[in-house]
């Protein structure tokens, strides 16, 4: 079998596997999923978070020349700018062709600010898709550098990046569902995303060298979606509620969010090693 044959296969399964296992979120019943979402979203926040600044932040200041560093933080910062652009420009498209926003002075307050929320949501729905499809291009690029280096290491590696994928794919599900996106519809975009990472092993294989520069600010770039994501969209929605119970669950949530990532990181590091 050929290498790009390998790379092929289990960059699907690496993207796959994942997202069919998240997917079992949506065999809950409607009842038991929406006491479950608001939970997501809490857990979502941490894993995200985690992702951008224990994984991919960290991955790409390693081994980056001291005159890529400024770059790299700048792409950060330009990646989080214009994630806040793109949001603006969904919700504008939304209110502009659906009503009912600010800009409507014509509607009543309340329908204004439904709508506003309900393109609010959509708008985080499409970032968390973006956003996962650029990492997911990366995580392909990474397993078909592991299969050019040694076909045992791209199958470990591989498998290392479903397993450290799983408790993101179900916070995304979980926005995704919050964001008002049918199941079928949040599977569907799921598993579209999934296989960029087929893509970016195929385009790897055939161009690694040339790609070898760009992925640090790839990895840059998929970082600021999920801070800009966490701390934008979601984050505030945790605030609709204060009493010491929820607050508390909250942050319960949060740092499992962070310390699955964390484990998950350091169990795929220490196979991959």
């Amino acid at each position: 079998m050929s290498l790009l044959v390998f790379i092929v296969i289990f960059t699907a399964i690496g993207g796959l596997l994942s997202v069919m296992a998240a997917a079992v979120f949506l065999l809950m019943p409607d009842k038991h999923r929406e006491a479950v979402l608001p939970h997501g979203i809490s857990f979502a926040i941490g894993a995200l978070l985690a992702v951008a600044f224990w994984g991919l932040i960290p991955h790409a200041f390693e081994d980056v020349r001291p005159e890529q560093i400024q770059p790299l933080s700048g792409t950060i910062l330009a990646g989080v700018l214009g994630f806040f652009v793109l949001e603006k420009l969904l919700i504008w498209r939304h209110c502009h062709y659906g009503g009912g926003c600010e800009a409507h002075g014509d509607e009543e307050a309340h329908d204004h600010g439904h709508a506003h929320s309900h393109g609010h949501g959509k708008s985080a729905g499409t970032l968390i898709i973006l956003g996962d499809s650029i990492h997911n291009f990366v995580d392909g690029v990474l397993i078909a550098a592991a299969f050019l280096t040694d076909v045992k290491l791209g199958i470990v590696t591989s498998l290392a990046v479903a397993a450290h994928e799983i408790p993101q794919e179900v916070g995304d599900f979980a926005i995704l569902l919050q964001s008002g996106y049918s199941k079928g519809k949040a599977l569907l975009y799921n598993v579209l995303a999934s296989l960029t990472t087929v893509v970016g092993g195929v385009l790897a294989y055939f161009s690694l060298g040339d790609l070898h520069d760009s992925l640090p600010y790839f990895l840059a770039l998929a970082a600021s979606s999920f801070i800009y994501i966490a701390v934008a969209d979601l984050i505030p929605s945790l605030h609709k509620k204060t009493d010491m119970k929820t607050s508390l669950q909250q942050i319960a949530l949060i740092l499992a969010g962070v310390l699955l990532i964390c484990l998950m990181h350091d169990i795929a590091h220490d196979i991959e090693l």
